[in-house]
């Protein structure tokens, strides 16, 4: 019972921060499991794909590719991490270059938006479900600039 002699032994203040800090979690940002998975779109021959790990210990690991029938034109690295402050940040790099971050601005349960003003294009990502479909968004952060896209689930 090394715990109990601990606590009983002056450590009262670390075990109070234990309990405060699990308190602080549940009000964390909950990371978007619905967009985990893997994800395909085409239109012709021009195709993208993103593929998205499930959450875990505070982070989602994201990757893109697109290109028209057997050439890649692009591809990115991504990942979605909850900051010691418990909000979620997503990371942008794309084809190697040095992570952007784009904080989360707003969240529902089925629909996240990052918003970084300062980055050139994009400035605002955003992520939502329509029935079995994932929609992505990117665009400035006053709306305008809009690309975007509709993915199914890999293999289906």
């Amino acid at each position: 019972m090394r715990f109990a002699g601990r606590i009983a032994g002056g450590a009262i203040l670390p075990a109070l921060l234990v309990i405060s800090s699990a308190g602080a979690q549940e009000t964390a940002s909950a990371l978007p499991a619905w967009i985990a998975g893997g994800w395909t779109g085409a239109q012709g021959d021009e195709w993208v794909e993103e593929y998205w790990t499930p959450p875990r210990a505070g982070l989602m690991l994201g990757g893109g590719r697109a290109g028209k029938g057997e050439t890649l034109s692009s591809w990115e690295a991504m990942r979605i991490v909850r900051g010691a402050n418990g909000m979620l940040t997503f990371y942008a790099m794309p084809e190697g270059k040095a992570a952007v971050a784009f904080p989360m601005v707003d969240q529902d349960e089925r629909s996240i938006i990052f918003q970084n003003s300062r980055h050139d294009y994009p400035q605002r990502i955003r992520y939502w479900r329509e029935g079995d479909r994932l929609m992505a968004e990117i665009s400035l952060a006053d709306g305008s600039q809009v690309k975007n896209w509709s993915y199914t689930r890999a293999g289906e």
